[in-house]
């Protein structure tokens, strides 16, 4: 394993908080947001690796809710039901085909389980609702986690310029980022590159897909001896709704919206930050060569197979 460049504790943090601020900057941008993250990672490490992951979490689901100040109820709906079938689809057939990758390969039960429902559903949120159900270990979390959030970082950069070869519409690249991306922040962040539209799509299709964390935690609890106590319901998903429902319909939220987008964008550009620091060197080797192989396999088959579909199914 590397050691970072900075090994002083101090000096690691006084570095790290400036580079925080410095993502205030409004000509940072979201990818350039995790490249200085990813950057920092290795050069000081993550001094505050506890606080990370639980600030990532909550910063994206405040900016998410702030995403829906700008948003319209209807043309969501719409968004919705064009991405409908495509949500049902995908997460069958990703977390099927996760699953048989991964047998294929002899992969340990559980990081299967764990690297298909991110893939399938959402990410890190699914990987981190679904861990304490089937009784995952620290280790094989953060063995889903690290290829999830490597794979992320590696689509908000490719994906754009993916959409521009093939004269993806907004509404194509919308329901395609959010069916073949993993984690709800590189989804927004990559749908934002591509345009309003675009990201307006995208949200609402993943924030939906989203919502099937709750019946696959309930299968994993059932039909995996899982324990159900541990089955969590999304809740910020219901004020992302209200926010987009108080936009619509309240003249005096319409007016302040833009404003709270603004701050949603920049959260979101923060949490991307965060992101990029968490994939240290020591999460990176963590991951090990086979689970990785699947991650990869299960991603790149999902993103062609959903790019063929939606260019041929969706004007």
């Amino acid at each position: 394993m590397l050691k970072p460049v900075v090994a002083n504790p101090l000096l690691q943090k006084i570095i790290f908080l400036n580079l925080f601020v410095l993502c205030f900057m409004p000509w940072i941008s979201p990818p350039m947001a995790m490249l200085l993250g990813l950057i920092t990672a290795q050069v000081i490490g993550s001094p505050f690796a506890d606080f990370n992951n639980k600030a990532i979490n909550g910063l994206l689901k405040i900016s998410v809710i702030g995403l829906g100040f700008g948003m319209n109820a209807f043309s969501a709906l719409e968004a919705g039901k064009n991405g409908f079938f495509f949500t049902i689809t995908s997460i069958a057939f990703t977390f099927c085909l996760g699953i048989l990758i991964g047998k294929w390969f002899g992969i340990d039960k559980k990081i299967t389980q764990l690297i298909s429902s991110g893939t399938a559903i959402c990410g890190g949120s699914a990987i981190a609702s679904v861990a304490p159900i089937i009784r995952a270990s620290p280790k094989q979390i953060s063995i889903a986690i690290g290829i999830v959030f490597l794979l992320n970082s590696f689509a908000l950069f490719v994906f754009p310029a993916i959409g521009h070869f093939f004269d993806l519409s907004q509404l194509q690249f919308g329901i395609w980022s959010a069916v073949a991306i993993h984690d709800t922040s590189s989804v927004v962040g990559a749908a934002d590159i591509y345009g309003q539209e675009a990201l307006e799509v995208a949200t609402t299709v993943k924030l939906a897909r989203a919502l099937w964390i709750l019946p696959v935690s309930i299968i994993f609890a059932v039909f995996f001896k899982g324990d159900s106590a541990k089955v969590k319901i999304p809740y910020f998903i219901g004020l992302f709704v209200l926010a987009m429902l108080m936009n619509t319909y309240i003249p005096i939220v319409h007016s302040l919206s833009p404003y709270i987008v603004i701050m949603a964008k920049k959260g979101l550009t923060l949490s991307l930050f965060l992101v990029g620091t968490s994939l240290t060197d020591k999460t990176l080797t963590s991951i090990g060569l086979k689970p990785f192989i699947q991650g990869v396999a299960l991603w790149l088959l999902i993103s062609v197979v959903s790019l063929i579909v939606i260019m041929n199914t969706v004007n």
